[in-house]
């Protein structure tokens, strides 16, 4: 009898949530059934269903069925959503054939016999409530709609998670220094005056300043204390021509070319009887700060490009695509609500855009002003697609993270709003994950460029909806600073020097990942700038010249070699997913002179081998602009490749690198070279070589979600992913783009 009454103890304990300090459990239920397929109940778990002030927590001991999940998040299980990635949340009674959306402070008439969760990544989680207390089942419902709808940016958990973390100093919260959250000593955060120094040193931009008119957010709430300025223009003349613009959003230095020619951005200026002079004066004072004194060039972005809500609404068809609709569908019919959707065409159009504009500053030498109405959403975009396509730095993942830190956190992006936290709906709008997928275009058209891989791009837009990191929380940092002062007041907060709470950084990927996960991050493919090799016993650094990248313009079709479309390539083959192009692609919006110019630029550069350390431009045709499907497709089992698809190869080059790797270090500890700190961590890869006895095998759990697996959060059609029925009825969408390339 002892015995008996032991055994349910560790049962009992393992369904209790994991809480991170700060978090409560706001209401649970047990016997909940969590659906898997929608076809079949075989693979349902069984579990408690908790809802706490971060995330709901379905808890289970089933165990999963037939896929390992690859990577854990150390801040969300596996059955876990965090509250700012709700979307929506239905509730529906089978009996009654009713069923409700729910909002916050709504009352349910009816008890829930299911719940359908639909989450902002494209994820849809069911939950069935047919063993559950009816009670408790309507009450975690709400409880969720309640939780996931907050009224206050205050109320998001990142206040809770740090109140706790300076009430507790004596403590290291989950890993972290209390009041620590900074990206660690290697991603510059641009909150200091010498953050923004050694950038300007970094490019050699030696007419330029950082200026601290806005410390203390004096003139701009919506620009950071420090930015820089042309040295020309004293801090007199920046106050006073700051009242014309919107949002007194001044001139802000973004980049440096090597020829001189810069980079800045800047809001419009609303004084109209004003317009022309200070237009005059900040254009002679960035001509100045060129060295030879060239013209500048101005990009007006609102007439250029799709605005915030047209890319919102194309996403919005997108999501409606990769989320509802069933892929029995025809090809042709599920290409063709792709194209309409317009997300491709707009990926495109800011590739195109920006590529115009590396063109002016490589080419013609001149400085660039991208202007924009409020200068902080298309300019955010732009402005770093264009550093990623002509600074290497920007394409290694510390400069990638300090990009995004300094042009979208620092300049003021308004993420509360764009990934609408708060549910307030009418300025959402996904222009990050826009970004993203740009960026991921570039790193499938020249893979060897990149440090990170497309993983790193996939969970770093996951990061965005975890409502702990201040990087994605506020609109400026100044409203970090406005509400976490005020929060630290409410609180009995003691701030000290500090201005505003000190959030967790993004940055800090320990706290979401362990070491060996973050692995993940590396790109196998990366050929870094001075790959190490041993001659003679002493390391030399192997500068690699361009005739080693000859070989990734084999094989394409005369017209992408330069760069330039040909007629073959505006009509879509079948069985590829692209589009057809817009007979003015090159020629859109630009003047003839320039249009010719960038074309002949094109030209020229598409003529010979990429040099990965120097400029990159995209490649623009229908056939290059891809679906970013493992971000987009990674819950949808249906569209899984099992044993297949981009992962393979990402595993046999990551085992070969591995492989280099090793080989390379016994031979310089052969030539008694001493280890360096790099190599004292060893492996880079996820994949090693050197830990698997038959490194031939490839590991059964791999597929194309990799490392994502959809079993345990969605429920689909299937979980045994596209029958092989629908490949030998010519459904042939799956195949692998490889697959795709050499069919005729």
């Amino acid at each position: 009898t002892a015995e008996e009454k032991i055994t349910p103890e560790p049962r009992l304990k393992k369904l209790e949530p994991i809480l991170l300090p700060g978090e409560i459990v706001v209401n649970e239920v047990n016997f909940v059934r969590k659906c898997i397929a929608t076809d079949t109940s075989q693979y349902d778990l069984w579990g408690k269903l908790v809802c706490t002030n971060f995330k709901i927590s379905f808890i289970t001991d089933d165990p999963m069925p037939l896929q390992k999940f690859q990577y854990r998040n150390l801040l969300l299980g596996e059955h876990d959503v965090a509250l700012t990635c709700i979307e929506q949340i239905v509730t529906v009674n089978d009996t009654k054939r009713k069923q409700k959306v729910l909002g916050p402070n709504q009352k349910l008439k009816f008890n829930p016999t299911e719940l359908i969760i639909y989450c902002k990544d494209f994820r849809i989680v069911r939950f069935r409530f047919d063993e559950a207390g009816p009670e408790s089942a309507k009450k975690v419902c709400l409880a969720i709609a309640h939780y996931s709808q907050p009224a206050d940016l205050q109320l998001l958990f990142a206040f809770e998670y740090v109140s706790k973390k300076y009430n507790n100093p004596a403590k290291k919260v989950n890993g972290l220094d209390p009041g620590g959250g900074g990206g660690g000593p290697q991603t510059p955060l641009f909150e200091t005056y010498s953050d923004w120094d050694r950038e300007i040193k970094r490019t050699g931009a030696s007419e330029w300043r950082v200026c601290s008119v806005n410390e203390g957010y004096m003139i701009s709430t919506c620009l950071p204390e420090y930015f820089v300025v042309p040295s020309s223009l004293a801090d007199q003349d920046l106050k006073l021509y700051s009242h014309s613009f919107i949002g007194r959003r001044m001139p802000m230095w973004c980049w440096n070319h090597s020829n001189g020619s810069a980079l800045v951005r800047m809001a419009h200026i609303k004084d109209s009887l004003q317009q022309r002079k200070i237009d005059q004066r900040i254009s002679n004072a960035v001509t100045r700060s060129h060295p030879q004194r060239s013209d500048v060039y101005k990009s007006d972005l609102d007439k250029a490009l799709p605005n915030i809500q047209e890319i919102q609404s194309a996403f919005l068809k997108l999501k409606q695509l990769c989320v509802n609709e069933p892929f029995e569908e025809t090809e042709e019919k599920w290409l063709s609500l792709l194209d309409n959707s317009h997300w491709l065409e707009y990926v495109r159009l800011f590739l195109k855009h920006s590529a115009e504009l590396v063109y002016m500053l490589d080419s013609k030498r001149v400085s660039v002003v991208l202007q924009e109405e409020e200068g902080r959403d298309l300019s955010c975009c732009v402005a770093s697609l264009v550093q990623v396509m002509l600074d290497p730095f920007f394409r290694t993942m510390v400069g990638f993270q300090s990009l995004v830190q300094k042009e979208w956190v620092m300049a003021g992006y308004p993420f509360l709003d764009r990934c609408n936290h708060l549910k307030k709906s009418d300025k959402e709008s996904p222009l990050f994950l826009l970004f993203l997928d740009c960026v991921w275009q570039l790193l499938e058209q020249y893979p060897s460029a990149f440090e990170f891989s497309e993983a790193y791009l996939t969970i770093l837009y996951d990061s965005t909806r975890i409502s702990l990191f201040g990087t994605f929380l506020f609109n400026s940092p100044h409203q970090r600073v406005k509400q976490s002062t005020e929060f630290a007041i409410s609180k009995n907060i003691q701030l000290g020097d500090e201005k505003g709470l000190k959030f967790p950084s993004v940055w800090d990927w320990s706290l979401q990942h362990t070491a060996r996960d973050r692995m993940l991050f590396h790109n196998p493919w990366y050929i870094g700038k001075n790959a190490p090799c041993v001659q003679n016993g002493a390391v030399k650094s192997f500068k690699r010249t361009k005739k080693n990248y000859s070989s990734t313009l084999r094989g394409l079709p005369p017209s992408l070699k330069n760069g330039i479309i040909g007629e073959q390539d505006f009509l879509p083959r079948r069985n590829s997913l692209i589009l057809k192009l817009k007979p003015d692609f090159l020629l859109h919006h630009a003047d003839n002179d320039n249009a010719n110019g960038t074309e002949q630029y094109f030209r020229e550069w598409f003529s010979k081998p990429p040099d990965l350390h120097g400029v990159l431009l995209p490649r623009l045709s229908g056939t290059q602009i891809k679906l970013w499907k493992l971000c987009y497709f990674r819950w949808v089992p249906e569209a899984q490749i099992s044993s297949g698809g981009f992962i393979t190869a990402f595993h046999k080059i990551s085992l070969l690198a591995d492989e280099v790797e090793a080989l390379n270090r016994s031979l310089r500890r052969h030539h008694g070279v001493p280890p360096s700190l790099a190599e004292l961590d060893q492996s880079r890869m996820y994949f090693r070589a050197a830990e698997r006895n038959d490194s031939s095998a490839s590991p059964e759990f791999l597929s194309s979600s990799f490392p994502f697996s959809p079993v345990g959060n969605l429920c689909r059609r299937s979980i045994l992913g596209t029958p092989l029925s629908k490949f030998l009825s010519g459904a042939k969408i799956w195949l692998s783009t490889e697959t795709l390339a050499n069919e005729d």
